[in-house]
């Protein structure tokens, strides 16, 4: 059977490092291969690190056509935007790193950056950081609602006998948050915004959590079923600015798009995610990140 990239999966890196990258027009699938050669296995913790490879849409159907699932399509803006809005700011590939320490990240994305200019440039950059107890900057428990581990492969790889089998589908969003706008809210307010207690994140009861709670709007049942996503994100921040960078991991690429559409008003029950009040998005992108065996057929041009 072939492998997921375990870097989606690994636990316990307190620090990240994101890498987004538009490829040049010339740019051939050997030129691509070759400037990956350096990341043969790009997911095996080496030196600390774990690092993840996902390309955008277009490239990856150029790369392996064969390994593309149908349901694979670019990020697309979602909401008003003259109000919420997510914007799409697609890019080629994205190379997440995480790991032990913000020297070896930052040494590593440096090492990535140098070895992508065979192929295309850096389009944007963000390093990360576990926030306390992995809270959120507005000082929240984040991920709360993710599987546990022995699960996550179920939500967020792609079945077996389906190409693309063992890869992912993958959001990243850049979110800049208000804080002084959201702390200036009383701590019961800021729970209602969440739908969840502040300090113990136990979820507020329905008579209670207002149905424009975060919670209420991203925890999505059909026929019963919850849309489950399997989330990776991590704050980031200087004190000029500072947000979440948002990942997350799925089999299947319509649950980001009906979160996303019940987040910013256009599901159709006039509702809209509160929490879109206090925090915005600056960038948008879906990724595939393919198994290793499909990742290896990229780099040897096999």
């Amino acid at each position: 059977m072939d492998a997921a990239q375990p870097g989606i999966f690994a636990q316990g890196a307190r620090h990240h490092y994101h890498l987004e990258f538009d490829l040049r027009p010339d740019a051939t699938p050997e030129d691509v291969g070759a400037a990956l050669a350096g990341l043969r296995e790009p997911a095996v913790t080496a030196g600390g690190a774990n690092v993840v490879v996902a390309f955008g849409p277009d490239v990856w159907r150029r790369l392996a056509p064969a390994d593309a699932p149908a349901a694979l399509h670019a990020f697309q803006p979602v909401g008003d935007p003259a109000g919420s809005h997510a914007p799409a700011t697609q890019h080629d590939i994205w190379i997440w790193i995480h790991g032990a320490g913000p020297d070896l990240e930052l040494d590593m994305a440096r090492q990535i950056v140098k070895s992508m200019k065979r192929a295309g440039s850096l389009a944007a950059e963000q390093p990360c950081f576990v926030y306390r107890d992995s809270r959120d900057l507005t000082g929240f428990i984040d991920g709360t609602e993710n599987p546990p581990v022995e699960e996550a492969v179920e939500v967020a790889l792609v079945p077996d006998a389906e190409a693309g089998a063992r890869g992912s589908f993958a959001m990243t969003m850049k979110w800049v948050h208000d804080l002084d706008a959201f702390h200036a809210l009383t701590q019961p307010q800021q729970e209602g915004v969440i739908g969840r207690t502040k300090e113990w994140s136990v979820e507020l009861g329905d008579d209670v959590k207002p149905p424009t709670a975060h919670i209420a709007r991203v925890v999505i049942e059909d026929d019963g079923e919850e849309l489950e996503i399997y989330r990776r994100s991590t704050p980031y921040g200087t004190v000029g600015e500072y947000g979440l960078y948002f990942v997350a991991f799925s089999a299947d690429p319509t649950r980001f798009d009906k979160m996303l559409a019940r987040m910013f008003g256009t599901a159709g029950d006039g509702l809209h995610d509160r929490l879109t009040e206090f925090t915005r998005p600056v960038s948008g992108s879906y990724y595939f990140a393919p198994s290793l065996d499909g990742l290896e057929h990229v780099i040897s041009g096999s």
